[in-house]
């Protein structure tokens, strides 16, 4: 494929904003693929950046983190059997990504989309479910233990299944998790204020940021778990050696520039099987809400105001 202008969103630094542009990121190394995109998935991740560009990206940048596409290209170290596959992808923030008709990706960080999913559903699937899958990953499986996840979006939707279906007793704090909803996601308790959490935990995780993770430290068990999906805990909170909790970050795109091919092909399969275990109704997931690519804009804003699931028609 010679290299041609392609539609895109690219980044203005001045307005930190997106223009409607076109580009042209088709050349691929040898251990690359050239999807054409058919769903770009939006993500907090995607209009925090935006607005705050922390990473110093260029006029010209294509964001978008989470795709499904066709791949249309391969380099010469990659298997040709992946051509014409539907595979869904969570892009390096530091790359070009998925705002655009087409993405440059490693052939080793995609996921095979189950045959009859929609590209909308598997589009905006990537980023909650690696993240969700992370966190679970983080501490041993115990029936019968209790554990605690404060704040519910995307991500703690699916971590509460996960944690459910392997036997432990989940309670969740949340003001706007409805009763109905609890029930269906397989929660013990829903807790709306801090003053009602009186229970000790096992493990906690916490979606809101370091204030509220370090808050909640208090309730765990002796030899006990705290994983913060959002934010970190910069340093332990009890004395050394007394209830020796341990800490636990979760940061999905850090794997980019830190994660070997082993690291990725082990995600890259569990998040198959996560996709698999969502088409065939086993995990329980929100239809996303689907924009067209002329009004991505709308789409971010539409992702930021309602915090729903939103993704993006490309193609």
């Amino acid at each position: 494929m010679k290299r041609k202008s392609i539609s895109a969103w690219s980044y203005e630094t001045s307005t930190q904003s997106l223009l409607a542009t076109s580009v042209s990121h088709c050349e691929i190394n040898s251990n690359e693929i050239l999807v054409e995109n058919e769903i770009a998935g939006i993500n907090p991740v995607d209009w925090k950046f935006i607005q705050s560009n922390p990473l110093n990206w260029k006029d010209g940048h294509t964001p978008g983190v989470d795709g499904v596409g066709k791949v249309v290209k391969v380099g010469k170290d990659v298997s040709e059997s992946l051509l014409d596959q539907r595979v869904a992808f969570h892009q390096s923030l530091k790359k070009q990504g998925s705002f655009a008709r087409f993405t440059v990706l490693n052939s080793e960080r995609v996921m095979k989309v189950p045959k009859n999913m929609s590209s909308a559903l598997a589009g905006s699937l990537p980023c909650p479910i690696l993240t969700a899958w992370q966190a679970f990953c983080k501490i041993p499986v115990k029936a019968g233990r209790n554990v605690l996840i404060v704040g519910v979006g995307a991500v703690n939707k699916i971590l509460i299944q996960l944690l459910s279906k392997e036997g432990f007793n989940v309670d969740v704090l949340s003001k706007s998790l409805s009763v109905e909803a609890s029930e269906a996601l397989g929660v013990r308790h829903v807790l709306r204020s801090s003053k009602n959490v009186t229970d000790v935990y096992y493990a906690l995780f916490d979606a809101v940021g370091q204030d509220s993770a370090s808050h909640f430290v208090k309730h765990l068990k002796a030899n006990g778990h705290v994983i913060s999906i959002q934010d970190r805990i910069d340093k332990p909170l009890d004395p050394p050696f007394t209830r020796t909790i341990s800490y636990h970050e979760i940061a999905l795109g850090a794997l980019h520039d830190y994660g070997d091919n082993e690291d990725w092909n082990d995600l890259m399969k569990d998040g198959e099987l996560l996709m698999e275990l969502i088409n065939s109704n086993q995990l329980i997931i929100d239809e996303p809400v689907v924009f067209s690519f002329d009004h991505l804009p709308q789409a971010l804003q539409h992702s930021e105001q309602t915090k729903r699931k939103t993704v993006v028609k490309v193609s």
